[in-house]
């Protein structure tokens, strides 16, 4: 049987980005996944996902997002690839919304470049939005989309390039830690490896059945509208957006990529696996979208061209999962979830590699910490 510094199961965002920093750090890396190497059934496509700085979710993360933009760029350079583009970002919404306050407050106690816009200040600049007078907007200058399959493919070809194995098609039964390795049973095949690196997504849960992590897998739809005129809703006219508006929901916007402009919500259908999921389509659940998109986009028809499912695994605290099994050193668990991971998928792979190699940690990661869940 051969033997790997690293096993990584799941080739989604994080976790082709895990095998691409491992391989190119001179580990002898193999990576598993389940189905092929661009797919629909996971979180990890979409055609675009935002990027931003000023981080609703708190400061924690912003030394992880700057790092995750500038490994983004490299990326691109290197796959010639189109894999980040700079828009900037506007997050809309009442003042004391959990959106706006949280992106105001991270962007001034990180000293990030921002600003506060109101109603009139946005309509003048971005005439694409229709604000409310209540309403106010942070302008993120940094933000921008990511193009997924596109840095799904470029991580993949690094991994390869540098002597990583990647197997398509193949799924894990189980694994055990034997003394002084891990092993992984697949559907094909058994592998042994120094460590184990479970970036399974909406499976990680069931991969890491022991643990019995408390997530929740919430189903989501991204719809693409046709744009009136794609002058005013092309990326170098028209922001990436958040916008927070309850008791309604929380829904976010991609510019007029070449296929439309994308818009998706929060609060979707759960599930307790991906298997449970409703993935079927039905009218109904477009109607939010397009009275949304009716009422407060201008330059963009409310009846969708195209749509597509994406699956959110959340944990209680919506924070991610960065860290080692509470009762296996050589088993990583990882899953940048919760619905605003992807853009840190280049970092994941870094961090990923620096546990791997027992460095230590050039972020703090005790918020992620997968023991955190072992108490409940």
């Amino acid at each position: 049987m051969d033997r790997y510094d690293a096993i990584v199961v799941g080739l989604g965002g994080a976790g082709a980005a895990a095998a691409y920093h491992l391989a190119s750090a001179g580990l002898r890396t193999i990576g598993i996944e389940q189905f092929e190497t661009v797919h629909v059934h996971g979180s990890s496509h979409g055609r675009s996902r935002i990027f931003r700085t000023a981080y609703s979710e708190g400061p924690i993360y912003v030394p992880m997002v700057q790092r995750a933009q500038q490994l983004w760029y490299a990326l691109q350079e290197r796959s010639h690839e189109r894999i980040i583009q700079r828009t900037g970002g506007l997050i809309i919404g009442g003042a004391d919304t959990r959106l706006v306050g949280g992106a105001l407050r991270t962007a001034t106690v990180c000293g990030l470049r921002h600003e506060l816009l109101d109603p009139d200040a946005v309509r003048a600049r971005f005439p694409q939005f229709a604000l409310r007078d209540d309403e106010v907007a942070v302008w993120d200058p940094d933000a921008g989309a990511l193009v997924p399959e596109n840095c799904i493919r470029a991580h993949s070809r690094g991994a390869l390039e540098a002597g990583a194995e990647l197997h398509y098609g193949e799924r894990v039964r189980r694994w055990a830690v034997l003394g002084d390795s891990v092993r992984v049973e697949t559907t094909r095949s058994e592998y042994r490896g120094d460590a184990l690196v479970i970036t399974a997504g909406p499976w990680t849960a069931t991969v890491a059945l022991d643990l019995d992590l408390p997530l929740v897998i919430e189903r989501q739809f991204m719809l693409w509208f046709p744009s009136v005129d794609r002058r005013s809703t092309a990326p170098e006219r028209m922001p990436v957006f958040l916008w927070d508006r309850p008791p309604e929901f929380e829904t976010y916007g991609v510019p007029d990529l070449g296929d439309g402009v994308k818009v998706g919500s929060w609060r979707g259908a759960t599930a307790r696996s991906p298997e449970e999921v409703d993935r079927v389509f039905r009218p109904q659940d477009a109607e939010p979208i397009r009275r949304f998109v009716s009422a407060s986009l201008r330059g963009v028809s409310p009846r969708e061209v195209d749509v597509t499912s994406c699956l959110y695994t959340n944990a209680p605290d919506h924070h991610f999962l960065i860290g080692r099994h509470p009762s296996y050193a050589r088993v990583l668990v990882v899953s940048a979830c919760s619905g605003h991971g992807f853009k840190f998928a280049s970092v994941v792979g870094e961090i990923v590699t620096r546990l791997v190699l027992r460095q230590e940690p050039q972020f703090d990661l005790s918020p992620f910490d997968p023991a955190r869940f072992a108490e409940r």
